[in-house]
């Protein structure tokens, strides 16, 4: 299937690693140009060349007011247009509603809510009709996930801006999508099963609980994501997908 991605343009944050670089890799192979963004420069320029010449590394942290319209003037210095935007972002702290501080929450809030917010905001200028603004949220936007506590106070309410941006964006004909992913095997995940004390078990016991009985892949998650960002999704928006393997048990 052509997803329509051939010399169309994304910025992706958090792609340096993890399901944020698995996005820039299927989107840079099915002909996209990308700019891959994170917070340390030489990690994205590395991140970048191993994409290939259409694909260029910022080093930008979400939480810096400045970084939304350094990444949109590179995407369009670099490649005179601007397509669409993922907006991935790292995990907030670990903990219970003990555990956690003011500035753990405040850290989180400036990057996970507020950067993201800038970040869409500033995309949102500058995309034309066809354009796409994708956000890469968690399973906590339905569910409460145990030791998590700053995700899901700040995972919902982004999904709540999301939405809303649907509704005002939807007559320019610019789309806005959520991926919820759940247990994929990255770095991010396989830190959080070391919590328990047992990483093996609790990765037994995550993996007893989905219907397909494992955790995805990074690429699995990636291709869902280049298909929401394309013009082969061109009728959806709005929307939250969930790729969790079927973990979640409601519609």
């Amino acid at each position: 299937m052509d997803l329509g991605l051939k010399d169309r343009v994304y910025i992706v944050t958090g792609a340096t690693r993890g399901l944020g670089n698995a996005t820039a890799r299927a989107l840079a192979a099915d002909g996209a140009k990308v700019i891959v963004s994170g917070r340390d420069e030489k990690t994205a320029a590395e991140a970048a060349a191993e994409l290939g010449p259409d694909a260029v590394g910022v080093g930008s942290d979400n939480a810096d007011p400045l970084a939304a319209r350094r990444l949109v003037d590179a995407a369009k210095e670099r490649f005179g247009r601007l397509d669409g935007i993922l907006i991935s972002v790292g995990g907030p702290a670990p903990g219970f509603v003990a555990d956690n501080t003011d500035d753990q929450w405040q850290s989180a809030f400036e990057s996970v809510f507020l950067g993201a917010v800038r970040l869409a905001r500033t995309a949102a200028e500058t995309l034309g009709e066809g354009g796409v603004i994708g956000f890469v949220l968690s399973g906590s936007v339905h569910e409460p996930i145990p030791g998590l506590t700053i995700s899901n106070g700040l995972r919902p309410g982004l999904a709540g801006f999301a939405k809303s941006l649907a509704d005002e964006l939807g007559p320019r004909g610019i789309r806005v999508v959520g991926v919820l992913p759940a247990r994929i095997d990255t770095d991010r995940v396989r830190e959080l099963d070391a919590l328990s004390g047992d990483a093996e078990a609790a990765r037994t016991a995550n993996e007893a609980r989905i219907p397909l009985r494992r955790y995805g892949t990074p690429e699995e998650f990636g291709k869902t994501a280049a298909f929401l960002l394309s013009p082969a999704a061109s009728y959806l928006t709005g929307i939250m997908v969930p790729v969790d393997g079927g973990a979640r048990h409601g519609f």
